[in-house]
């Protein structure tokens, strides 16, 4: 997409969805492009996450702080520290 910039690596298919969501309820404009390969079966994503998020630039900081906090919510349940 013209005039959009990569703005996350995403980690998978779960934060991906919640994203989304986000994004959508918030009618920000976004794109979701997954790293899966079925000739690879997901190979890429192995090593280099699941996918990215790519957007208009300036949107971008409204993106990472929504993805920051879902992480942190993320982190929060799991009990993992920051």
């Amino acid at each position: 997409m013209e005039g959009y910039v990569k703005v996350a690596t995403l980690d998978n298919e779960i934060e991906a969805l919640l994203l989304e969501s986000v994004l959508e309820e918030r009618g920000t404009p976004y794109a979701l492009r997954s790293y899966h390969d079925t000739a690879y079966d997901g190979l890429f994503q192995a090593q280099k996450g699941w996918g990215v998020v790519t957007a208009p630039q300036e949107h971008r900081d409204e993106i990472l702080e929504i993805l920051d906090d879902l992480r942190k919510s993320r982190d929060a349940r799991e009990g993992t520290p920051d």
